[in-house]
């Protein structure tokens, strides 16, 4: 042992685990009076939204949550599932954030394999969250999120709790614990895998902390930015954001609908400079009426994730005023990973070749220990030549602990020391990464993830349905969509109509298929569907 390992041991004075729990605390001691969230007629201080989580995280511990239990949100992007950020891992507990467009059966599969205690749930999802208590086996306490600027024709009481009632049961001077270890977890999110059922993606606090910093870094962000919540909180915890904007004693606009007017009007009434959102979020906004549009009085940051953008979006969004930057990442790595950083020489290319550079996925975080495309039988990276395709590879502190439960798949996917993607690309000569296809039959509709398997065994249910097979068409809009192609029963007759009729009734309205086409479909000769094949019809 050396000198610089004697004596120099860690201890409480130089050794703290990281968590972005700091962040919130660092806020409300520093700028107690400033706003903090904003939503409709709501308006927090950073002092009040401490004292908000607290007493939540106070109210979860009277009702016996403890470390390592499992706290789940139903919600829209309103100050409660922000709220839970802080209060649940305040308690020890484990944020799981649910996926408000699932439906019921998935909702109780969740519900059941995250073992969840508690539910808190806005009362306009009470549809498909009473069918998903009906087929949940297990007595779960239901806390409501009585909104009133949620559509009221559609709201109904769910649970014996509501959310402001429940919240003031909790005490103010609550004694909060910091995670013991930064490898404690800190949320859990389920994202559609290859097969059926979702799989649970555990984050940890050390992890969530770095994104954060990351973040701020690679996106030039500033101290007292205006950010507009776009993207679903439930949506790999909002990309972190609930956790960064805190550390720049940045403001946080709630924006529970996207409503591209009412983006607008919130862009211009509060001087939001930075947002993120799928390709999706951009075509509405780039095709929004002359009405429904107001002049940027300043310039607007963008991030895009979560579908390859076509590269004429940001031509499209720079002339109103946006600055796009395109990132990637995968809820296996708590959002967006790298980063299409801009490099000067690039200014001289015309306007064409700049949009095509802009669309490739690109270079590291600061956070991130490692990108590289590979061939995943070899481990071997791939030639720089723009040409060869491999998969995507991760590398860091970024990446989940592992799926919940499921210790196959966690090996699986972390094989030879790298994350596997599962994403195709090819790495261009400068190291900038760009995907060239899914190897997971993923279909990713307006940044949301669907099984293709999923639908298949939904359609298989038919039974005039011999065999289908669902791939992604490529939609203006969504980006993609899914489209099944069908082998039917002899003698057993049936229309388009009747099978996307038949796929409502279980599946949640962006899984079902948008189109169907009957035909023989292509097999290897082990029967093997060949989805290229089908493909090649787009």
């Amino acid at each position: 042992m050396g000198h610089y390992d004697t004596n120099l041991e860690k201890n409480n004075a130089n050794y703290v685990p990281l968590t972005p729990l700091t962040f919130l605390k660092r806020a409300k001691e520093i700028y107690p009076n400033y706003e903090a969230v904003v939503y409709e007629d709501r308006k927090y201080s950073w002092e009040q939204v401490y004292k908000r989580t607290v007493k939540f995280a106070s109210a979860l511990n009277k009702i016996g949550i403890r470390k390592g239990d499992t706290v789940s949100f139903l919600a829209f992007n309103t100050p409660e599932i922000f709220e839970g950020h802080y209060s649940v891992p305040m308690t020890g507990a484990v944020l799981n954030t649910i996926n408000i467009r699932l439906d019921a059966k998935t909702i109780a599969y969740i519900l059941n394999h995250s073992e969840a205690k508690v539910l808190v749930v806005d009362r306009q999802l009470h549809v498909e969250v009473k069918k998903a208590l009906s087929i949940l086996k297990k007595k779960i306490i239901i806390v409501d999120i009585n909104d009133k600027f949620a559509d009221q024709s559609k709201c109904q009481k769910i649970g014996e709790l509501e959310y402001e009632s429940f919240l003031n049961t909790g005490d103010e001077n609550y004694n909060w614990q910091m995670p013991e270890d930064e490898w404690q977890a800190i949320s859990l999110s389920y994202t559609s895998g290859t097969t059926g059922n979702p799989k649970g993606v555990v984050y940890h606090h050390r992890g969530s902390y770095l994104m954060s910093t990351g973040s701020a870094v690679a996106w030039n962000m500033p101290n007292r930015l205006n950010f507009l919540t776009i993207v679903p909180m439930f949506h790999c915890n909002g990309w972190g954001y609930p956790w960064t904007i805190p550390m720049l004693n940045g403001r946080t606009i709630c924006l529970r609908n996207i409503d591209v007017k009412k983006i607008f009007e919130l862009i211009d009434k509060y001087k939001v400079s930075h947002f993120g959102g799928a390709p999706i979020v951009l075509n509405m906004i780039t095709g929004a009426p002359e009405s429904d549009r107001k002049k940027l009085n300043q310039k607007v940051f963008v991030l895009t994730a979560g579908a390859p953008p076509p590269s004429i979006i940001f031509k499209k969004m720079n002339e109103l005023g946006f600055e796009v930057m395109h990132v990637y990442g995968l809820t296996e790595t708590y959002g967006h990973v790298t980063q299409c950083a801009w490099n000067d020489a690039w200014n001289e290319f015309d306007e064409e070749k700049q949009n095509e550079i802009k669309a490739r996925q690109g270079v590291r975080y600061p956070n991130t220990e490692g990108i590289a495309v590979m061939n995943p039988e070899t481990m071997e990276e791939v030639p720089r030549d723009g040409k060869t395709i491999g998969e995507i590879m991760i590398k860091g502190n970024i990446v989940m602990k592992g799926y919940f439960k499921d210790k196959d798949a966690t090996s699986k996917a972390m094989d030879g020391g790298w994350f596997h993607s599962g994403d195709l690309a090819v790495m261009h000569p400068d190291g900038y990464v760009k995907i060239q296809d899914r190897s997971k039959d993923i279909i990713i509709s307006g940044g949301e993830n669907i099984s293709s398997i999923e639908i298949e065994n939904t359609l298989a249910k038919h039974p005039s349905v011999s065999i289908a097979a669902v791939v992604a068409k490529p939609d203006e809009k969504w980006g993609e969509v899914p489209c099944a192609f069908i082998e039917m029963v002899k003698d057993k007759p049936v229309s388009e109509k009747e099978l996307i009729s038949f796929c409502k009734e279980t599946l949640a309205g962006f899984k079902v298929p948008k189109q169907v086409v009957f035909c023989d479909l292509p097999k290897t000769s082990t029967g093997k569907i060949q989805k290229f094949e089908l493909r090649k019809k787009f």
